[in-house]
């Protein structure tokens, strides 16, 4: 075979040989994708043990129910239900429908129910719907119109409807309505 005399301070590598000096570095194009059969799910890694985020950017606008076991994160708007295991409304997010994640935390604005074991409202989020939680906290500046209800398991309360209620909630605890 030919090879070419590496020019001066250049390095020579052989097909399929490393650079020298480099580490063995995972990359999508040298790696082949594992298959799996059918009704198998590859077992997470050490390293991927904490999920990305699923990102709704600003210019995308949902107009349906938004359903995930992981983390949202919401920059643009969703005209539907969100129920997720953790959900981040950036500044500039509007959700018109009720949210239920066990870890939210709003700096947009959401017309609808929350339910949430672990609910933050920063200092420029607008909320207009009531707040059911295990734990709550409002930073001055924060806009809340709605009822607030502790809860010990807030995700346990939820009924078939899932979003707002027009009917007054009776006082004195639960409410059970005979039909």
């Amino acid at each position: 075979m030919f090879t070419k005399k590496p020019e001066r301070g250049e390095d020579s590598t052989k097909i399929g040989e490393r650079p020298s000096g480099t580490e063995a570095k995972s990359s999508p194009f040298t790696e082949r994708p594992a298959t799996f059969a059918k009704g198998q799910t590859p077992s997470p890694s050490v390293s991927s043990s904490k999920m990305v985020p699923s990102i709704i950017g600003e210019d995308l606008k949902i107009s349906g129910n938004v359903t995930s076991k992981g983390e949202i994160q919401v920059d643009g708007e969703i005209l539907g239900d969100i129920h997720c295991g953790s959900l981040l409304l950036g500044d500039n997010s509007r959700i018109l429908g009720s949210v239920i994640a066990e870890d939210v935390v709003v700096r947009g604005r959401v017309e609808g129910s929350i339910r949430g074991l672990r609910v933050t409202l920063q200092a420029q989020s607008h909320v207009d719907g009531d707040i059911y939680h295990q734990s709550l906290a409002i930073e001055q500046g924060a806009y809340f119109e709605g009822k607030s209800r502790r809860s010990d398991d807030p995700m346990a309360d939820v009924k078939g409807s899932g979003s707002r209620s027009d009917k007054p909630a009776k006082s004195g605890g639960e409410s059970h309505a005979a039909e």
